[in-house]
């Protein structure tokens, strides 16, 4: 189990973006992160990884050139997902970046526009 300040980390980062709610997916109490009821950031129930929505061909990179960090993640990985371990060394200015390139893929068109502005 990874300790709250990851996951506080992870939640500020995503809470900081265009009209994000917090809401578990199906019947997991684990947080995952919502723009207009789609998700775009889903936590494990043990708290030792996130999976994040990934534009094309960035699976694929992550996890060819850190497997350390990045994986494939059942269900969802077939779909472009891309899972971060939390349990390791994380570029947290990396994740910054996947978490709005995630939240840019799934969020309405003005919305994503509002993080390349800065909000």
């Amino acid at each position: 189990m990874i300790d709250g300040d990851v996951v506080a980390r992870v939640r500020k980062l995503c809470m900081a973006l265009p009209e994000v709610v917090e809401k578990p997916f199906g019947g997991h109490t684990a947080p995952s992160f919502r723009v207009r009821e789609k998700l775009f950031l889903m936590t494990s129930e043990d708290g030792l990884t996130l999976m994040f929505k990934g534009g094309p061909g960035v699976q694929e990179a992550l996890v060819g050139s850190d497997p350390e960090r990045f994986f494939v993640p059942a269900y969802v990985g077939s779909k472009g997902w891309v899972g971060a371990r939390l349990d390791v060394e994380q570029d947290w200015d990396e994740i910054d970046e996947l978490v709005r390139d995630s939240y840019r893929l799934i969020a309405p068109k003005r919305l994503g526009a509002l993080v390349d502005q800065g909000q």
